[in-house]
């Protein structure tokens, strides 16, 4: 078995951007529509598709021969000790996941056209910012469309030219022999990025991605109710995809303030509501300031105990996306006085004396 880094004519330790050089080249050479040798341009394709991935490289690097020889298959499925099988050069570079995926879809259909990547944001929210919708403006850098080649990689007035990695095809397929069977796997072309043409002239401002990073600012509406920890998702506003691919998504992450009166429990409040030993025996209205700000009248019926609660329905957090709202629970606390005259304190003591 022939050694992948001197089928591509680079040395072990060669970066990526080399092997990728490299690659290039020797297809340009070999390519059969070209007049080149197609096993030996089979071989290139077999080098690259193998070096070029960080994973299936570093497979290769630790077991050599024996991972070369389980990607091409040479060994009968079926000829080999159970007890002494290494599985990892049996299946090669897949996982579990990869040869279910293969054994029960051999369609020979393509995997879906990959988005740009998805963007996470955390979002900090005050609790009286959940009573009401929000309208935020938000500053993050993502992959946009470059505005040069309106995403298709190209400078402008050059032309597009077809990928000799795949032929125009957009996607490169493995054949792998495994205990299952020949099975086939297609994906994107890495050189194309499956769109089955290359510009013949990289775009000066995305180097031929057809997008860019820049900072942006949108604004976004975080719907009334939100809860700490919830993700809210913004279709479409992630970063772009190469070469004009769809976009990706944003993702918002709620994160809640802590309040220092309010605590919230679901969509209902809980708070503490002061009051004078004489209210809670003798009954009162007093106000309240809920976590809008509005003033409130709490009705505290005569003889409450201290550990009273008060229910108000309706000045809780509203619904996610539904109608109503929570409740709020007031417990009531006694607020004793740090200094009181002579005449309170002679009333308190002929209280005290009466069993009061």
């Amino acid at each position: 078995m022939e050694d992948y880094y001197q089928v591509l004519g680079v040395n072990r330790n060669a970066s990526p951007e080399e092997i990728k050089k490299a690659y290039r080249k020797l297809a340009h050479k070999y390519h059969p529509d070209k007049g080149g040798d197609e096993s030996q341009f089979k071989k290139v394709s077999e080098a690259y598709r193998i070096l070029s991935d960080q994973n299936r490289r570093a497979q290769y690097d630790q077991f050599g021969s024996a991972f070369s020889q389980a990607q091409s298959g040479g060994a009968s499925p079926f000829g080999f000790d159970f007890q002494q099988a290494d599985f990892g050069d049996i299946f090669g570079d897949f996982d579990l996941g990869d040869l279910f995926d293969f054994a029960f879809r051999r369609d020979g259909k393509e995997s879906k056209v990959d988005r740009g990547e998805n963007i996470k944001f955390a979002m900090e929210l005050d609790l009286a910012e959940t009573l009401k919708n929000q309208k935020k403006e938000i500053v993050f850098e993502k992959q946009t469309l470059c505005q040069r080649c309106q995403g298709q990689g190209a400078e402008p007035g050059s032309k597009m030219k077809e990928c000799t990695a795949c032929r125009g095809k957009g996607k490169v397929h493995q054949v792998k022999r495994t205990i299952l069977g020949s099975m086939t796997h297609y994906s994107a072309c890495p050189e194309c990025q499956g769109t089955g043409q290359v510009p013949e002239k990289p775009c000066n401002t995305c180097q031929g991605q057809g997008r860019i990073k820049q900072k942006i600012k949108i604004e976004v509406t975080i719907p009334a109710g939100v809860d700490h920890g919830q993700t809210l998702k913004i279709i479409g506003e992630g970063n772009a995809g190469l070469r004009g691919r769809p976009s990706g998504d944003l993702y918002i992450t709620i994160f809640l303030k802590k309040d220092k009166r309010f605590q919230r429990r679901g969509d209902d409040l809980i708070s503490i509501l002061p009051v004078t030993y004489s209210q809670i025996v003798l009954g009162a209205e007093i106000s309240f300031k809920t976590l809008s700000g509005e003033s409130i009248k709490i009705n505290i019926p005569k003889g409450a105990g201290i550990n009273h609660v008060i229910k108000v329905r309706g000045e809780g957090i509203p619904h996610y996306g539904r109608p109503g709202k929570g409740s709020l629970y007031l417990q009531l606390q006694i607020n004793t006085p740090k200094h009181i005259t002579k005449e309170q304190e002679k009333i308190l003591k002929d209280l005290q004396n009466q069993g009061l």
